[in-house]
């Protein structure tokens, strides 16, 4: 186990290197760099001003050298003016060039300066995970349990009436898309047009003072989405393990039907559906984008909206950075739970 972790480790960090050179590429291509200039600097700026403005900030450099130096393992571009000032990535405003770091990339926790909101791109990163990660947290304890129960509910007795009602129902769910359902929930749960304002219609406030009125329906918009999905992934497993010669075996010793489904088919049944939770991590993390922009919720979709629209760079990488790490742990951590969940999968 210990090597195969060391070997997924080592998979993993290349698999990231590939994935953020991608991103950094296509984010450092010439027209985005221009279009970062003429924001920042003015939007009539000439084509030889605009190479001017690149180019004192390290920006005209070849790709894999800004990208080493993003990443920290390369000394950091250093611009000289005529008049002696020194700026670069390492430079804040006001500090000494003497003093400063020669380094300072994703390895020494540097992250940039977002163009957009005018703050360190760690500070918005880690207050817009931390909403997220609420949302997140909530959503999950709703949405598994309750996928997992109507999955074994119909799994049980495949073919019946509970089992094409559950079937059904999960299937409308993951069919419906978020802007659809979370319209309908808004229109039906929150607008006074319907007359049952029970929830409000906007979660802006659920930022400093979550409660039940102004985010459980968000929460249950990303959760009847994603639970559909893990429901039918549910049924389906458990549906073959019914079937299987040791729950038959356990029927004729006269083992209780209760006792058969959770202490020999449900551990065996869980082994696909694992997997589709897992998936649902980075999933929340960057598919709720359309939630958090329809409730009005800033968490880390909305501000990767906010970092690809106004072609905020640095933020847009961190951004890229955080969602490729959680993928990856995901995986790892499913990967590692296969094997606790059966035994008899062997780690080769």
């Amino acid at each position: 186990m210990g090597l195969f972790i060391l070997r997924r480790v080592g998979v993993m960090i290349l698999t990231a290197l590939c994935l953020t050179f991608v991103v950094f590429f296509m984010t450092n291509l010439y027209p985005n760099l221009e279009k970062l200039a003429k924001t920042q600097g003015n939007f009539r700026m000439s084509d030889e001003a605009v190479e001017s403005w690149l180019d004192k900030r390290g920006y005209m450099q070849s790709t894999p050298k800004k990208y080493a130096e993003w990443l920290g393992v390369m000394p950091s571009y250093r611009f000289e003016a005529e008049d002696g000032t020194v700026t670069g990535r390492c430079i804040d405003p006001g500090m000494d060039p003497a003093e400063a770091p020669n380094f300072c990339g994703i390895l020494q926790g540097y992250w940039g300066y977002s163009t957009v909101f005018k703050e360190p791109v760690s500070e918005i990163i880690s207050t817009r995970l931390g909403l997220t990660g609420v949302l997140m947290f909530w959503v999950m304890l709703l949405m598994v349990p309750s996928a997992l129960i109507l999955g074994v509910l119909a799994g049980m007795r495949e073919g019946s009436a509970t089992d094409r009602t559950l079937s059904t129902f999960a299937i409308t769910t993951t069919a419906t898309p978020e802007y659809v359902s979370g319209v309908i929930l808004i229109a039906v749960f929150a607008s006074s047009a319907v007359g049952l304002k029970w929830f409000k219609g906007t979660a802006a406030s659920a930022m400093e003072n979550p409660t039940f009125e102004n985010f459980f329906l968000p929460v249950l918009t990303i959760a009847l989405y994603g639970m559909g999905y893990i429901a039918r992934m549910t049924r389906a497993s458990m549906a073959e393990v019914m079937t299987a010669q040791y729950i038959r075996t356990a029927r004729l010793k006269g083992v209780s039907f209760p006792n058969i489904v959770v202490k020999h088919a449900l551990r065996n049944a869980l082994i696909a559906p694992f997997t589709v939770i897992m998936l649902q991590f980075p999933w929340l993390l960057n598919g709720v984008v359309i939630v958090e922009t329809l409730f009005n919720y800033k968490g880390f979709g909305w501000t990767l909206v906010q970092a690809a629209g106004n072609n905020d760079i640095e933020l847009l990488l961190a951004v890229s950075v955080v969602s490729v790490i959680v993928v990856l742990v995901t995986q790892l951590i499913s990967d590692i739970g296969y094997v606790y969940l059966n035994p008899r999968i062997s780690v080769s």
